[in-house]
């Protein structure tokens, strides 16, 4: 009876996984998600049981789902302007510059009063990453759970970032503290503790990614 169990729950999952795969550029297998161009594969953060969701573009996916999870993977192929750029730059400053131009610049524009609320550059992690904290105002991807503080102002959401470069892909990992908002005044933890459980996050999910070496073009 208990095999039985487990079996129908396994396909349960399966099915709504695979509901969810229709539509996307990359393909869903089994719990994992893979890229579009087989760049990487990631074990999917979210499950159908709590709402979870799976959209990607062909450089971006999301996940999320209706508790706490929010997070998206980005990989942006470098052309010969940006493998020169950190070519002559190196690491730390060619990702403060991809950071500044192409990232927070991209918050800014959707987001009014985007604000760095810290950035730090990590040798030990990738080969070196750039890690950021951003206060994004109306930000929230959990609006609907934010708190009713009479006003139709959205609370301001906080971001954790990390940047890095694999096999001529600049990587960008997006994770919102989703507590921050669902949560309201009583999530009483310091900057210096929000930032640990983002930056935790963040590494947790560096550890559920698979990358692959793009195949040499053919001759």
């Amino acid at each position: 009876m208990l095999r039985t169990t487990l079996a129908l729950v396994l396909a349960l999952v399966s099915s709504a996984l695979a509901l969810r795969a229709q539509g996307l550029e990359g393909k869903i297998e089994g719990k994992t998600y893979v890229s579009p161009t087989g760049l990487f594969k990631v074990l999917i953060p979210v499950l159908p049981e709590l709402g979870g969701d799976v959209t990607d573009t062909p450089n971006v996916v999301t996940f999320q789902d209706d508790f706490n999870v929010h997070v998206s993977i980005a990989a942006f192929q470098q052309d010969a302007t940006q493998r020169w750029e950190l070519s002559t730059r190196g690491t730390k400053d060619y990702l403060i510059y991809f950071f500044s131009n192409f990232v927070l610049a991209d918050f800014k524009q959707t987001f009014a009063g985007v604000q760095i609320e810290s950035a730090k550059y990590v040798p030990g992690t990738m080969d070196g990453s750039l890690l950021t904290y951003l206060l994004v105002p109306g930000g929230t991807m959990f609006p609907e759970r934010a708190p009713q503080v009479g006003t139709d102002r959205l609370p301001v959401a906080k971001r954790g970032n990390l940047l890095f470069v694999r096999n001529e892909h600049v990587f960008v990992i997006s994770i919102e503290l989703a507590e921050k908002v669902i949560e309201g005044k009583s999530f009483s933890k310091t900057t210096a503790e929000e930032d640990e459980i983002l930056r935790k996050r963040l590494l947790e999910m560096v550890d559920k990614i698979t990358f692959t070496k793009p195949a040499a073009p053919k001759k």
